[in-house]
C-alpha cells in the first residue's frame, strides 16, 4: 500500500478505535482499517485536505496557512454534517455508517468493515469483458442504493469502479461519501469538488452546472461501460467538444445484450437534459434486459 502524506500512525488511539492499518485516500481524507473496544474490526474514515490541511507533531490536523483556515473549517463543518446524515442512511448496497466524532482537530467517520474486493481491482484483473450476469447482478443493486441516497436529498457525485466494493456473490456496497452533496444546488456552492475524468459529467465541472440524480447516473454508466471496455471512457470536456466515444451499441454489440447497452448509452449522454432523469427511469430500461444466464 502506498504512503500517504500526514497519515497516522499504526497503533494511534481515537476514541476508542485503534488505528491498524491505511486502506487508502484522496484529496480530502484518508481511510484506515482499526479495531474498535470489543477487538471488531471497523473502518475509519479520517478528513484530511491535503491541499489544504497538515498534521503536526501532537497528530491535530491544522490549516497550511492562515489563508486556508476557513475553507478548511467549512470543509470540517460540511464532513460532520454528512457523516450525520449518513448515519440515518440504512441500505443494504450503501455502507453502513456507524459512528463520527471529533478528535485531532478534524472529523472521524466510523464505517461497517465488510470482506470482499474492490470493482476497481476486480475489472484490471479481468481486462473488463465482465459478464452481463454480473453487470445485471451488481448495478440494479448500485441503483437501489442511489435511489436511497436521493430519496434523501443528496447526490453522490462520485460514482467509480474505485467505490464499489463487491462482496460475496457479487453483492455490491456503494463506499466512500465524501463527495456527498445536497441536491439542487449548482456547482458554485460546492467547496470541496471531486472529479475523476471519465466518470464525472460535464454539469460536474461546470462552475454553474446544475448536480442532480442525472449527474450520478452518468457515473454510474461510466462505471458500467467500464465492466466492459476494461478501462474508463474519455472525460466528458473532452466528449463536449468533440464526442469520438463509440456508442455502446456498436463497440460490445458481439458480447452483451443490445437492451443493456442501449440503457448504457442513454445513462452516459453528455447532455444531462437527454439522460434519465432519476434512477427510476434507468432501472426501468435495465428491467428489458433479457434473463442473463447464471454467473459462471
Amino acid at each position: 500500500m502506498a504512503k500517504f502524506p500526514h497519515e497516522l500512525p499504526k497503533g494511534t488511539h481515537l476514541d476508542g478505535y485503534t488505528i491498524d492499518k491505511i486502506l487508502g485516500g484522496g484529496g480530502f481524507s484518508i481511510v484506515y482499517l482499526a479495531t474498535d473496544s470489543d477487538n471488531k474490526r471497523v473502518v475509519l474514515k479520517e478528513y484530511m485536505p491535503v491541499k489544504l490541511a497538515t498534521r503536526n507533531e501532537q497528530l491535530e490536523v491544522v490549516a497550511i496557512s492562515e489563508a486556508n483556515i476557513e475553507r478548511f473549517a467549512h470543509g470540517r463543518r460540511l464532513f460532520f454534517q454528512e457523516a450525520s446524515t449518513l448515519t440515518t442512511l440504512k441500505h443494504p448496497n450503501i455502507v453502513n455508517v456507524i459512528n463520527f466524532f471529533r478528535a485531532n482537530g478534524t472529523v472521524y467517520m466510523v464505517m461497517d468493515y465488510e470482506d470482499g474486493h474492490n470493482l476497481q481491482a476486480y475489472i484490471q484483473r479481468h481486462r473488463g469483458k465482465l459478464s452481463e450476469a454480473f453487470i445485471m447482478t451488481v448495478f440494479p443493486a448500485l441503483l437501489n442504493g442511489l435511489n436511497e441516497i436521493h430519496r434523501h436529498g443528496l447526490l453522490h457525485l462520485d460514482v467509480k469502479p474505485g467505490n464499489i466494493h463487491l462482496r460475496q456473490g457479487a453483492n455490491p456496497l456503494l463506499l466512500d461519501f465524501g463527495a456527498v452533496h445536497e441536491m439542487m444546488h449548482t456547482r458554485q456552492f460546492q467547496p470541496n469538488q471531486v472529479v475523476t475524468p471519465g466518470f464525472s459529467p460535464i454539469e460536474q465541472l461546470d462552475p454553474g452546472g446544475y448536480v442532480g440524480p442525472w449527474t450520478d447516473i452518468y457515473a454510474l454508466g461510466a462505471t458500467m461501460r467500464t465492466c466492459m471496455a476494461g478501462s474508463p471512457p474519455p472525460p466528458s470536456t473532452k466528449r463536449r467538444e468533440r464526442d469520438t466515444m463509440r456508442p455502446a451499441v456498436n463497440a460490445f454489440k458481439k458480447r452483451y445484450s443490445h437492451e443493456l447497452l442501449e440503457a448504457v448509452d442513454w445513462a452516459m449522454e453528455v447532455d444531462p437534459l437527454l439522460r434519465p432523469q432519476n434512477v427510476e427511469q434507468l432501472l426501468e430500461a435495465l428491467q428489458k434486459v433479457p434473463s442473463p444466464q447464471p454467473m459462471g
